[in-house]
Order: structure tokens, then C-alpha cells, then sequence
């Protein structure tokens, strides 16, 4: 996706050879032209799948699966980082780990929200290791829904992330694939699907 690959070059920093900030346009800051260009994105390459219902993570996987669950017209489901005094019972929940916070948090999705009957189309904003991934996955396979794809706004195709989603046989549609940081240079991969 050209507009996102530009809005990298000209507003990411490689904060080290794993480490892209985007703050300035997808988690801290978000641009709200670009999210409405990756919802139109990314229902394209799933529209044909009958789904049902949007995962992502909080908090920056929200704004791009709202956008995709506009052109959908399906609702969109976030997993918690946090408990609160509302979000105590029935729950399904699994582990992920942060590279960029090292710290492991328990997500959480309410079990009124999931349903055997979802076809579910998992959003996040990163792609590195899988572990965000793999934790959504959690949370579908506890709801005995279907997990239809995985659609990740900027994927570090150096890590194994996409790798072992696809041995799994997952469907990764990545917008913009970073081949490289190192030395401080972004260097797209030049396959992108």
C-alpha cells in the first residue's frame, strides 16, 4: 500500500534494527485519512470471506479495524490489556508477550462477544514475532469460532511472525512489509503479496 509506505518513510524512525516508531500516524497519534485508506485496504483483500467479526488488540489496533469494520458493517472486538471492575467474568484470555513494552500482559474478550458461529478477521497494527497474533488466535479457538485471516498493518518481515502463522495455516495480508532497520534505514521487501 503505497500511501502507508510513504507515510513510513516520511514520518517512521528505526529506533534500532527491530524497533519502528510510528507514533506520529498509527499509536499515539493517528491520521485518520491513512486508517480510512487501510479499512478500505483490507476489506479488498477479505471481502469475498463471509466475516463476521473484527479482533485486534488494544489500543492501536482499533482505529484500523474500526475502519475496516465500516466497510464491512460488522462490529469489531478488542482484546483488553486490563481488567476492570466491568470485565470480570466469562472471559476468555491468553498470554502475550511485548518486545517493545517487555512485559507479558493477559488479554481478554468478554465470551458475549465471540461465538462459535463468528468468522473472524484478526487486525493488528504489528507483525513481528507472533505473539499478538497467536494470542488473538487464543481467543477465537477458546470461542470454538473461525479465524478467517490475519490482516496486519506493518509487518517486520525479518522476524518469524508471518512464518509461523502460515505453517499454521493462517492467511497474513501485511500493507507494508520492512525487509530491514538496520542502521537506521527502512527497507521495504521488495515481494509485497
Amino acid at each position: 500500500m503505497d500511501a502507508l509506505k510513504q507515510k513510513i518513510l516520511n514520518e517512521g524512525t528505526a529506533l534500532s534494527d527491530k524497533v519502528l516508531k510510528v507514533d506520529k500516524f498509527l499509536n499515539h497519534q493517528i491520521d485518520p485519512e491513512l486508517m480510512v485508506e487501510i479499512g478500505r485496504e483490507f476489506y479488498r483483500l477479505f471481502k469475498d470471506q463471509n466475516i463476521t467479526k473484527i479482533l485486534t488488540l488494544e489500543s492501536s489496533g482499533i482505529a484500523p479495524s474500526v475502519m475496516t469494520a465500516l466497510n464491512f458493517k460488522i462490529p469489531v472486538v478488542f482484546a483488553r490489556k486490563r481488567k476492570s471492575l466491568t470485565h470480570t467474568d466469562r472471559l476468555y484470555t491468553a498470554p502475550v508477550y511485548s518486545y517493545t513494552k517487555q512485559e507479558t500482559n493477559i488479554i481478554s474478550v468478554s465470551d458475549q462477544f465471540i461465538s462459535q458461529d463468528d468468522k473472524v478477521l484478526i487486525i493488528d497494527d504489528f507483525l513481528a514475532n507472533g505473539e499478538a497474533a497467536n494470542a488473538l488466535i487464543s481467543l477465537v479457538d477458546q470461542a470454538e469460532a473461525e479465524v478467517i485471516g490475519i490482516g496486519i498493518v506493518i509487518e517486520k518481515s525479518f522476524q518469524p511472525g508471518r512464518d509461523m502463522l502460515e505453517e499454521k495455516n493462517y492467511r497474513v495480508e501485511s500493507l507494508a512489509r520492512i525487509e530491514s532497520l538496520a542502521a537506521g534505514e527502512i527497507v521495504f521487501k521488495e515481494d509485497q503479496n
